[in-house]
């Protein structure tokens, strides 16, 4: 390993001059950092096209052909360089926008050049842009190999680090890197798993003689990327499940079953009872319960929270449920309430809008024990908040605390209660078991019976007219509309604007006193927000117009339509949530997605899929194909995982493949004592140094 920590000044053809570059524009420091500066494509440079033969548009292609007419066109932005290359067949254009007066400088008219890159077709005249370029006497490929092509830039490629001079290091370093490579998986799991050993994978990886052989290597390395991702996330869970003992709920007593047997508003779904099921046993096993419930908006998430409650309650203990805003504690504690009504259990609500008196007597039936279930926002964080015996703690939202925040959940008791936290994003279980792999997972993927489901129409901008008369329609079977418009920030001037402009445009068409519209964004007043929300809920305005404030928001089943403004600036998962403010109620509900013509092929996907599908984690999947899992779960979240190689939106089989590897083998050996497991304790450790905490995902 020591071999692997030099300083890359010391290989052969590096030096002190590029090493500073490679530090700087790389963040390569060491043996080991350049090892893993993995290709990001490979070439067969034996293979040739002529130009007359280009396959087609956006094809990557290998042209041989002289350089002709080197011009620069255009004057400051549109500036560009241009330039022809000839075969016996034609001619084409290359053209660099990018790096002009080094790239001039290199090109010598009448000299014969090896042209790769990805040709496009404008008119009748065919081009490639930004092509990686050499003289054609400097190359020299062994027929038939795959050549590595590795990124660069600018300032590298000065220093003569362009792909090919990366290239040129690291075969430098592979020679003297034979049998230094230490190996960090076990025979067992190697031979089990089918997987090609460490030495040879980076032999491989960064020069192939084949496409087998390089499929091997990229197999074995992504392999053991996402093993240790998944060792180090289950290794903490242990480590925690050691530390922190989970009360003993052994009793299922009279509430759950009096309330399950005489006042359960439906019948179960199939997945429901399944996740009852799982949460129980958890809560029946002396482990201290983690867990994520998932589940689409209105597929029943607050009424298996319930049910878990009244075993905490039969069990002598409290229980809590917090939510991201006071609306959504409203709407909960009215939800629960009725569901409670016909029982002798107390339910309160705590918020920042509860008086001295509420507030003092929730403080002490909480601490005496009379008080079962209390429900609120932030508020139930304050220090003077104590229960007699906190059990377990329902989060809903969770992705709107802070892990500081939820941990103060912890310490309202001695023993920290059961966590289920809820959340009505679909998340990819890919993401699910990489992000929140300390969590156990339980989906709710079945909706209840009898829900109609939510037609999604797309309509361009000028069908305008015809949806303002299906409002009024709408309107008139008595049934409220919510237009929504993006996220007001303030540097979006023109979020603010159009938002302004739609509530006006909307409130001349729907005028006083026929009709009411409410308006929300983010630069009102919390107090404001709420009310005109409060507003709304109870019928008192038809419209809401509302940027994404709503996403999370109040119940309202009488809402049938859901208009979305400018849906292509939306992502999947945000349309989704959107959508599943209506549909709350019997009647049949719509939402509509209103774009202009001019559309991305990106955008057009994701209208398209909306309109396909009302499946949330359908949805869910297809958006992390399109932005990949740094979008999804966020920047804070998305840093835990640095994969080079590994795709968590692609590699479905090979996670599930590393996470029971890992799981296997912690099962046998918890603590990597056992010496066949030294060189994977010795990897771990190494990584764990250069990783962020794993315990800050809860």
């Amino acid at each position: 390993m020591e071999f692997l920590k030099t300083t890359i000044e010391f290989l052969k053809g590096v030096g002190p001059a590029r090493a500073e570059i490679l530090t700087k524009e790389a963040r390569i420091f060491t043996f080991n950092d350049l090892l893993h500066y993995f290709p990001f494509r490979y070439v067969d440079r034996s293979v040739f096209h002529k130009i007359v033969d280009v396959p087609g548009q956006s094809s990557e292609v290998q042209l041989k052909g002289i350089v002709r007419a080197v011009q620069e066109v255009g004057e400051q932005r549109r500036k560009r360089l241009v330039a022809q290359l000839e075969d016996d067949t034609g001619v084409i254009e290359l053209v660099w926008f990018k790096g002009i007066k080094w790239v001039k400088s290199s090109l010598f008219e009448g000299k014969t050049y090896l042209v790769y890159g990805k040709a496009n077709k404008f008119g009748n005249k065919w081009n490639i842009a930004h092509p990686e370029i050499d003289a054609f006497e400097k190359v020299d490929i062994p027929k038939g190999m795959l050549q590595p092509v590795y990124h660069s830039g600018e300032k590298l490629s000065r220093k003569g680090l362009n792909s090919r001079g990366i290239e040129k290091i690291i075969r430098n370093l592979l020679l003297i890197a034979k049998d230094k490579i230490p190996e960090s998986l076990t025979n067992e799991i190697l031979d089990k798993c089918r997987l090609i050993d460490r030495d040879s994978a980076y032999q491989n990886i960064h020069v192939p003689t084949n496409s087998t052989d390089l499929k091997k290597a990229i197999l074995r390395l992504k392999f053991e990327e996402l093993f240790f991702l998944q060792l180090a996330i289950n290794k903490q869970k242990i480590t925690t499940q050691r530390k922190i003992k989970g009360y003993i709920f052994s009793t299922v007593g009279d509430f759950f079953n009096l309330f399950y047997q005489n006042h359960l508003p439906f019948n179960l779904t199939g997945a429901q009872k399944r996740v009852v099921k799982e949460i129980r046993k958890d809560l029946g096993s002396g482990v201290h319960m983690n867990r994520l419930l998932q589940g689409d908006v209105g597929s029943g998430k607050t009424l298996v929270a319930v049910l878990n409650m009244l075993i905490a309650i039969d069990n002598g203990y409290q229980a809590c449920l917090m939510a991201p805003t006071e609306i959504l504690a409203i709407q909960h504690f009215n939800t629960i309430s009725e569901l409670l009504n016909k029982m002798t259990i107390s339910v309160q609500l705590l918020t920042g809008s509860s008086t001295k008196a509420q507030r003092s007597k929730i403080h002490n039936d909480l601490k005496d024990g009379s008080l079962n279930i209390l429900i609120g926002t932030h508020a139930l964080l304050e220090d003077i908040v104590e229960f007699e015996n906190l059990g377990l703690a329902v989060i809903d939202e969770q992705h709107r605390f802070g892990v500081a925040q939820r941990s103060r959940l912890w310490k309202k008791n001695n023993h920290p209660p059961h966590i289920l936290v809820m959340t009505a994003t679909p998340i990819p279980r890919t993401l699910a078991m990489t992000f929140y792999g300390d969590l156990d997972v339980s989906v709710i993927d079945e909706m209840p019976p009898g829900r109609k489901e939510i037609k999604t129409i797309h309509q361009f901008d000028k069908g305008r007219l015809k949806i303002f008369q299906f409002i009024e329609d709408e309107i008139k079977k008595g049934r409220q509309i919510y237009i929504v418009y993006p996220l007001i920030e303030e540097s979006q001037k023109l979020d603010y604007k159009d938002l302004m402009d739609g509530y006006e445009s909307i409130s001349r068409r729907f005028p006083l006193p026929d009709y009411r519209v409410s308006i929300v964004h983010g630069k009102m007043k919390s107090a404001d927000k709420d009310y005109e929300m409060q507003q709304f809920a109870t019928g008192q305005t038809q419209i809401m117009v509302a940027t994404t404030v709503i996403e999370v928001g109040v119940n309202v089943p009488n809402a049938s339509v859901m208009i979305v403004e400018s849906a292509e600036k939306f992502g999947l998962s945000q349309l989704h949530q959107l959508r599943g403010r209506v549909g709350r109620g019997a009647e049949q509900s719509y939402c509509i997605l209103m774009t202009s013509y001019k559309l991305s092929e990106e955008a057009r996907m994701r209208m398209e899929t909306m309109v396909r599908t009302n499946d949330g984690f359908e949805i869910a999947e297809v958006d992390l194909r399109m932005r990949g899992p740094g979008d999804i779960m966020g920047t804070q979240q998305s840093g835990i995982v640095d994969l080079k190689l590994a795709d968590l939106a692609k590699d479905n089989q090979l996670i599930y493949l590393a996470r029971d590897a890992a799981q296997n083998l912690l099962k046998e050996d918890p603590d990597l004592t056992n010496p066949k497991n030294l060189l994977i304790r010795n990897e771990l450790i190494r990584q764990m140094k250069l990783k962020p905490n794993w315990s800050r995902i809860s």
